[in-house]
């Protein structure tokens, strides 16, 4: 699919995503040895936009599993339709059909519902399969991924093994809530994605708003990075960044003031107590960050 590095880089800044050369070379490789991903990094770096973005320029179709707390094979990977299940016994149990050949019957494949991990297996063509947030899920759920992530299959009890038709793309998405194993680390290639630095984030701010004059731009980055800095409970993503961005060129905005921040802060900190620490300190970071 991708040539080269260059290639990956080129195709994914065609679509408005910007990664190093480092970042670049692990997913390289990760894609052309079809080897899991595992992405960590803190929230708002573009993890979860990295696959998105990957599905988009490969033009392939993006299967996404979103994980939480409680989580199991039943949503994550197969079900089964009790109500045909149940209507077929009721039309078939007339006759002498015994119990045996019953369950061999309804435990096949016209009753198996494929959920996210079951139908980027069975697709018949190359996906991309997204787990995002697997640290939400519990270890019980990390160790059932393990099969999949190492042998690409999956075995369902009263089905068997289903290996993959086509192997997909698996990006693993992690915000650190919690350690992984050493088993789900050793199968999957690791990336960490940080923040951007100042010029990089400049740069996607100017290839994605170009009307951005380059004197608030900068301001903007400065004071942005400077709250990253902060022990926040949420710092500000390159998202919310660019929304700032937004919706400072709107207001005609050509330099940034203290009012003009406490007026669209909110834009930035998402959290009552993050709004109010920065408040407290606002005048200390626009010097530092801004004059």
């Amino acid at each position: 699919m991708f040539q080269s590095i260059d290639d990956l880089m080129a195709r994914l800044e065609e679509a408005n995503y910007f990664l190093d050369r480092d970042a670049a070379t692990v997913i390289y490789l990760a894609w052309q040895m079809k080897r899991p991903l595992l992405v960590e990094g803190p929230a708002g770096v573009g993890k979860t936009e990295l696959a998105k973005t990957l599905a988009q320029v490969s033009q392939r179709e993006l299967i996404r599993l979103q994980c939480y707390e409680g989580l199991d094979e039943s949503k994550a990977l197969y079900e089964w339709d009790y109500q045909k299940q149940l209507l077929w016994i009721q039309a078939n149990m007339q006759g002498n059909l015994d119990w045996a050949a019953a369950k061999t019957a309804i435990y096949g494949e016209e009753f198996l519902l494929a959920r996210p991990l079951l139908k980027a297996l069975l697709a018949p063509k190359e996906t991309v399969l997204l787990i995002d947030e697997l640290d939400k899920s519990e270890e019980e759920f990390e160790s059932f991924l393990l099969e999949t992530l190492s042998e690409y299959q999956v075995t369902i009890p009263e089905y068997g093994t289903v290996a993959a038709v086509s192997i997909p793309v698996i990006i693993i998405t992690s915000n650190n809530a919690r350690e992984f194993s050493e088993a789900l680390r050793r199968r999957c290639f690791h990336l960490y994605l940080d923040f951007p630095g100042p010029e990089r984030e400049l740069s996607i701010l100017r290839r994605k708003l170009p009307e951005l004059e380059e004197r608030l731009g900068r301001e903007v980055i400065s004071f942005v990075q400077l709250l990253r800095k902060q022990n926040l409970k949420k710092s500000p993503s390159i998202a919310e960044t660019l929304d700032w961005a937004k919706a400072l060129v709107g207001l005609k905005t050509k330099s940034l003031d203290r009012n003009l921040v406490q007026n669209t802060m909110a834009l930035l900190l998402k959290y009552r107590e993050d709004y109010q620490t920065i408040t407290k300190k606002l005048d200390q970071l626009l010097v530092s960050g801004v004059g």
